[in-house]
Parts: C-alpha cells; sequence; structure tokens
C-alpha cells in the first residue's frame, strides 16, 4: 500500500485511525517488553518515539495524541520505578518529563512536516493542473487562429491578382504589409503549437549519440547557409541520456541561432564543445559564436515565450526557440544557461544526463 493511500484511508475513517494509533503503541510496547526480557535494557524510548512518528505521519492529529497519550501510560506502567504501577516516584520524575516532552516535540514536529508535505504536493497538483489548462488553451487557440489567418492571406493574394493592374503603389505596399504580417502570424501559431506539444508530448529516453546528432544538424546548416563564411569547430562530445527527437530540436535551434546571429560576420565563428557539468552524472553541451552576442543584464529574459532581444527588421524569428529549449532540458532534469556580451558573441550551456 502506497504512503498516499494509507494516509487517505486513515484520514477518511476516524476509527479507522484511531485504531492505527492503538496498534502501534501495542506493537512498540511488546517489542520493548521482548528486549526487555532477553537483556536489551532502554529500548523502549526509541520504540514508542517511533511509533508515535508513524502515527503522526500518517494520521490525524486526534490519533497522533492518543499515541502520546498510550505511549507516556505504558512507559510510566512498564518501565518506571515502580514497575506495574501508574504512579512515578520522585527519581524517575526527570526522565518520564524527558520521554514525554520528547514524545509531544515529535508528534508536533511530524505533523508540521506531513502538513507541509501535503501542502506542497497539493501546490504541485495545481500548478500542473494549471500548466495542462494553459497548454490545452493555447493548442486551442492556435489551432482556431488558423482559419482566419489563411483567409486574410488567401484573399490579400486574390486582390493583388486580380486587381494588381488597377492598383497604385501604395495599395501595392498595403497588400505586401498584409501579406508579410499573415506569413510572420503562421509562423507565430506553428512554433507556438509546437511549444505547446513539447508539454504533452511522451518522451522516450534511450542513449543518444550527440556525435552523430550534431552532425546531422550542422551539415543541415552548412547545407542553408552555403553562401556564408562559417568557420565550424565541432570538438567530440559524449553520449547522453533521453529522447533523441527533443534533443534534435534543442540544437537546431541554438546552432540555427548562432548561424542567424552572426550573419553580419565575416568569417563567422560557430565552436560546440562539452565540459564536465556542474552535477555529477551530467554533461554540459556548449554553442558558442561570435555573432550580436546580448547584454547580460537582459539574460532573464531569454528564455520566455515572446521574449527578443534583437529587433525584428535586424533578425527574423518569434521568440519561442529559446523558451523551447529550456522547457526540453528541463524536462530532461537538466539546466540551460547563456553568457554573452553585445557585438562580442553568445555561449549557451546546456546540461543533460549522461548516458
Amino acid at each position: 500500500m502506497s504512503q498516499l493511500n494509507l494516509e487517505q484511508r486513515l484520514a477518511g475513517s476516524p476509527i479507522l485511525g484511531y485504531a492505527f494509533s492503538v496498534t502501534a503503541v501495542v506493537v512498540a510496547l511488546a517489542l520493548a517488553l521482548i528486549f526487555s526480557t532477553n537483556g536489551f535494557r532502554d529500548t523502549e524510548l526509541p520504540l514508542f518515539t517511533l511509533a508515535i512518528a508513524f502515527v503522526t505521519w500518517y494520521s490525524a492529529r486526534g490519533p497522533s495524541a492518543l499515541a502520546v497519550a498510550l505511549s507516556a501510560l505504558a512507559y510510566n506502567y512498564f518501565f518506571t520505578e515502580p514497575l506495574y504501577s501508574l504512579y512515578v516516584s520522585v527519581s524517575e520524575i526527570p526522565s518520564y518529563v524527558i520521554f514525554v516532552a520528547w514524545a509531544l516535540m515529535l508528534a508536533i514536529f511530524a505533523d508540521i512536516r506531513r502538513r507541509a508535505e501535503h501542502d506542497l504536493l497539493q501546490a504541485r497538483d495545481q500548478l500542473q493542473a494549471a500548466n495542462k489548462e494553459l497548454e490545452a488553451f493555447a493548442y486551442s487557440v492556435s489551432h482556431d487562429l488558423r482559419a482566419p489567418l489563411r483567409h486574410s492571406a488567401g484573399y490579400a493574394e486574390l486582390l493583388r491578382r486580380q486587381a494588381s493592374s488597377t492598383l497604385d503603389e501604395k495599395s501595392l505596399r498595403y497588400l505586401d504589409t498584409i501579406q508579410g504580417a499573415s506569413k510572420r502570424m503562421g509562423a507565430l501559431i506553428d512554433d507556438l503549437l509546437a511549444f505547446s506539444r513539447i508539454g504533452r508530448a511522451e518522451t522516450n529516453k534511450t542513449t543518444v549519440e550527440l556525435d552523430r546528432l550534431i552532425q546531422e544538424v550542422v551539415t543541415e546548416q552548412r547545407r542553408d547557409a552555403a553562401d556564408r563564411d562559417i568557420s565550424w569547430k565541432v570538438a567530440r562530445l559524449p553520449a547522453c541520456h533521453g529522447d533523441r527527437a527533443m534533443i534534435r530540436l534543442v540544437f537546431v535551434n541554438l546552432i540555427s541561432n548562432a548561424v542567424k546571429y552572426t550573419r553580419m560576420r565575416k568569417p563567422a565563428e560557430i565552436e560546440i564543445g562539452c565540459r564536465e557539468g556542474t552535477r555529477d552524472g551530467d554533461v554540459e553541451v556548449f554553442v558558442k559564436d561570435n555573432g550580436a552576442g546580448f547584454d547580460m543584464q537582459y539574460q532573464n529574459k531569454l528564455f520566455g515565450v515572446f521574449q527578443r532581444l534583437h529587433l525584428a527588421e535586424e533578425f527574423e524569428g518569434t521568440g519561442i526557440g529559446l523558451a523551447t529549449v529550456q522547457r526540453i532540458v528541463q524536462r530532461h532534469g537538466g539546466t540551460v544557461r547563456a553568457e554573452g556580451a553585445v557585438d562580442r558573441g553568445a555561449t549557451f550551456y546546456v546540461s543533460l544526463p549522461k548516458a
């Protein structure tokens, strides 16, 4: 029976909770008497303490108070002089008071901790439910926006084809603006849908050969930027443990960003390497470039949804790529961080569990 099921059953039935309390104390008493009979002395205190701790952790305050009272009575009757009497001799009063005080303190602290854990679990469940609702909302909104967006873009294109000869230059510029905005909005919706799917997708974790994966991504980027002067430096990389498709998306975003933000550099320099992670069992992979960089005082905005540190006129994008990177890495139990300076490039670090 799991801890949660036991707590639910004891909380749902007061009689069961009090029965659990009595049983725990009786078991502790029986064990203490057996140990005492066989020559093992001073075992009663830890046994009664353990019984109180169990009852307080799994049950409510009433059964906990009963466990403290029964333990105190049993300790007094069976283990303090005179034996088999509820009378406490003067010499035994200090030890008896210490036992009762210790039992009460243990019950109070265990109750506080149990309730704090319960509140924390409840807050976690509420947060998970809110995140699921938010992801479902984002998916629904993004999906519903597609139809009117297609209509506006489609009718703008039809108007251009059928009436371009009768429209003046300003009107044609308006149509270009409508179509350009529709295209950007379409890209934004696609990225938002992809971002919402990541939170709901199942992870298929396996051993991922980062060497092969990075080479695939770099080959694609080289092909897309064949007319660029880019110096690539890719070190040997170890294997990690995770979902290959998701990890690939992480490095597609990071490496494509490096290609994009070095557009003004000749030659552009992109370095991919690794080092030991800050935590045992992790590997930290970095993607470094000599591009536009960023101001470190805004680094907390880098991984937010729709957050951009550069103008859209300078560098295209929707502001969701790095948020996607962070979500995937966190789902793998890792971390992502960045260092950079304006016009001096940027370095992104991703820690992932070793294979």
